[in-house]
């Protein structure tokens, strides 16, 4: 299978006839050899009704239904899992992505890129609720990972294989696996793809979705810098905090012996204490989290680094 197309579906009735014709219509003709996987994150509407009708006409069609409404990052993961395509590329189903966009991302993959970021360029969608945050949060992302693109929302994008063997995802991180995958050597590109407004259905993005980015964010920069070495992270600010503590409790001694202030009604007594305790949990926390990343590695025989090929080793 050259090609697999994963597609989440919740409540897209409307939509999904019409996304169907797209995609037939823009693989038709060129060789490649697709599968188009449909995830039904629990619809509520006729959804999965139609899925089971087009799966029933078009061999090339799979269907995968939740029992509930998970979210967009599970779906693609479900629809990841299920690919068997050396090359996997997901997208949106309410129309306003373009399947027509999808032979300039497989041939930008060909130019030997393993991720392709589609990126909105004339996004159409209103500014203050979906353009300015998307705006704010692409160049947040950008800075903290160090992977700059124009537009991680958009959910067309292209990945071979073995890049998304290596990821699991969870929350909203959906939108930050190009930073994921740089961690472990992937090459990364961008090109700009067509967006079309939403002419059915309601959009089931808002600007709520905001704090669990900014949160999930968090966690990548975490897994991107500190995931295997916690210690450098927590323990690094324990020093900084306890030497801030020592400062503190050196100056209220300074104070105590030549200036006659007395410690118990010196604030920089309190703050002493609490720089000091902070320093200690900061430090104990980074240990902590050395052993959970020793178990974490070791229990799955996971190795800490990625090898893009070997030479002259055999079977070995």
């Amino acid at each position: 299978m050259d090609l697999s197309i994963v597609v989440p579906i919740y409540n897209e009735e409307e939509n999904i006839p019409a996304l169907h014709e797209s995609v037939s219509r823009a693989m038709a003709g060129n060789g490649v050899d697709y599968e188009l996987i449909l995830v039904d994150d629990g619809s509520s509407d006729g959804s999965f009704r139609l899925l089971s009708e087009l799966a029933a006409r078009d061999q090339r069609v799979k269907v995968i239904r939740f029992r509930r409404n998970f979210g967009q990052t599970a779906a693609m993961a479900a629809g990841f899992d299920a690919a068997s395509g050396k090359v996997v590329v997901p997208m949106d189903g309410d129309l306003q992505n373009d399947p027509s966009d999808i032979l300039h991302l497989l041939a930008k993959v060909n130019e030997g890129y393993d991720v392709v970021s589609g990126w909105r360029k004339e996004r159409r969608d209103t500014f203050i609720n979906r353009k300015l945050p998307s705006i704010l949060a692409n160049a947040l992302i950008s800075r903290l990972t160090g992977v700059h693109l124009h537009d991680y929302g958009c959910t067309l994008k292209a990945y071979r294989r073995e890049v998304l063997d290596g990821i699991n995802l969870y929350g909203e991180m959906h939108r930050f696996v190009p930073a994921l995958a740089s961690q472990i050597g992937a090459k990364v590109a961008e090109i700009p793809v067509k967006h079309h407004p939403r002419l059915h259905g309601t959009s089931k993005y808002g600007i709520s979705r905001t704090m669990r980015v900014v949160l999930d964010l968090m966690t990548v920069k975490f897994l991107l810098s500190y995931s295997t070495k916690p210690i450098q992270l927590f323990g690094k600010w324990g020093i900084y905090t306890l030497a801030a503590g020592f400062l503190t409790g050196g100056t209220t001694l300074y104070m105590k012996l030549f200036e006659h202030v007395s410690m118990n009604r010196n604030p920089l007594l309190i703050l002493t204490a609490f720089l000091m305790f902070m320093g200690v949990q900061f430090i104990v926390l980074g240990l902590l989290g050395e052993v959970n990343a020793r178990t974490y590695y070791e229990t799955q025989g996971k190795p800490i680094y990625v090898v893009r090929e070997r030479i002259n080793f055999g079977d070995r």
